[in-house]
């Protein structure tokens, strides 16, 4: 799989002026800040009360994304829990800079809904291959023949058909529901499109409500808490239909024969609120850990644009609090500040500091705004990792640091992989058993390790 992305590799030249870098940061800060949802949001509903209207919830979905099928067998429920209107539309998936591996993307997305679907008490075939154009077709044309009360109540019917693999099922729910035009159809879609355009996404699986998207059943739980808030909950002493997933250690304890393999990169907002937990549950449950740092994606050759980057870093914002993770106060380390860190990475590491070293430089820029590029923002990273100054001054900038980090970013491709962080756990044997992206997966490593250990007790 790696052979595709070796025109990435490379530590390549990203170095904004100074002023860019500053007002980006500042920028970015304001956009994140607690105070500016807080009055977005007051501002919003002042405007629906002013205009006598519901709540509206939109919903986007993809059909070969497996991340929408499960967020379809959410939509009867949260139709009937919440009092909202609930409108659905088609759309297609992801394209140019906003999804630079489109087919990783829904590789992924199959692999990684099987994972979670039995923990949110969905369903999402065993059957991970793709679905063939033929079914595709079909799932499609029905989708959008359905009207939006009907699609409400079997999306995820026609779904269960596509993802099995079933052309029988599906001629069968074709019947029922009857099958679109040609021109029907593609009007649905552009329909589709063209309205998550105009509010700035990119994405299917997503719902938007207020001004604000949430991405799939791993954000439900964030619009739900702000209807409930807004006294649209109509059973409010009842839980959450779809709960956010916590990190727990659990009580079994490994003696360092799995492996947990951390991708970071110090320009990822996840990352940052993903580290040190990490490495936490790497102590908790005494697996070896062995970071593996990438360089950025938009220091290899991936743009990133600016829709996604300002939902990337809203919606980090939002996870960090409900973790209880300080982040917020953003200072761009793009460019030469991730490169100088990353070539006293070697060092500090021969010291045993090097975790220290990342998760320092993660704090300064996406907790307290330090300006890593230039040499007291630097020394403060660190010093605060319990580093030596004068003694880092004789490593920074040195070469040779690039091809661990290349290794690394093949390494994580090689397992369908391609952002951060990412993560791997790996047997006594180093094969891996769980390869998962995202900092929203590491609830689900942390129940992979107790079942590991489980199975030796048995």
């Amino acid at each position: 799989m790696s052979e595709q992305f070796k025109d990435q590799g490379g530590a390549a030249t990203m170095d904004p002026s100074a002023l860019l870098r500053w007002v980006t940061s500042k920028v970015m800060t304001y956009v994140i800040s607690p105070k500016r949802l807080a009055k977005n949001r007051i501002k919003v509903e002042k405007q629906r009360q002013a205009n006598n209207q519901r709540h509206t919830v939109e919903y986007f979905h993809q059909v070969d994304d497996g991340y929408s099928h499960l967020s379809a067998q959410a939509l009867a429920a949260l139709a009937e829990r919440y009092d909202i209107d609930l409108q659905c539309h088609l759309v297609d998936g992801p394209a140019g800079a906003n999804a630079p591996e489109p087919e990783l993307l829904v590789n992924l997305s199959r692999y990684d809904a099987s994972k979670i679907a039995p923990h949110y008490k969905l369903d999402f075939p065993e059957n991970l291959d793709a679905p063939t154009v033929t079914l595709l077709k079909l799932a499609r044309s029905i989708l959008a023949n359905l009207n939006n009360q009907d699609f409400v109540a079997h999306a995820a019917t026609v779904g269960h058909a596509l993802w099995s693999g079933s052309e029988v099922a599906l001629q069968e729910l074709g019947k029922v529901h009857g099958f679109s035009s040609l021109e029907e159809e593609k009007a649905k879609y552009e329909n589709g499109n063209t309205r998550r355009d105009s509010l700035k996404h990119y994405s299917g699986a997503m719902f938007y409500y207020g001004g604000e998207w949430y991405w799939g059943i791993d954000r439900l739980y964030h619009l739900e808490q702000r209807l409930a808030d807004l006294g649209a909950d109509r059973l409010p002493d009842m839980p959450v239909i779809m709960p956010k997933q916590e990190v727990k250690a659990g009580q079994l304890r490994d003696n360092g024969s799995l492996t947990l393999e951390v991708f970071a990169s110090l320009r990822s907002p996840y990352t940052s609120i993903a580290f040190d937990r990490a490495i936490a549950l790497a102590e908790a449950t005494g697996v070896t850990l062995h970071v593996r740092p990438i360089l950025p994606m938009v220091m290899r050759g991936v743009s990133a644009t600016t829709e996604k980057g300002i939902y990337i870093f809203t919606d980090t914002a939002r996870e960090a609090r409900a973790a209880g993770v300080p982040y917020g106060n953003f200072y761009d380390p793009i460019g030469e500040p991730v490169r100088q860190c990353y070539s006293l990475y070697p060092w500090a590491c021969s010291l045993g500091k090097g975790n220290q070293l990342l998760s320092s430089f993660l704090s300064a820029a996406f907790v307290d705004g330090v300006n890593t590029n230039n040499d007291k923002g630097l020394r403060s990273v660190i010093e605060n990792a319990g580093l030596d100054w004068q003694l880092a001054k004789e490593s920074v900038g040195q070469d040779g640091w690039q091809q661990a980090l290349e290794d690394n970013r093949l390494a994580m491709y090689d397992s369908g992989l391609w952002g951060a962080p990412s993560f791997r756990l790996l047997d006594r044997d180093k094969t891996p058993v769980l390869a998962l992206w995202g900092q929203d997966r590491l609830w689900l490593i942390a129940q992979e390790i107790q079942q590991q250990l489980a199975l030796r007790i048995e």
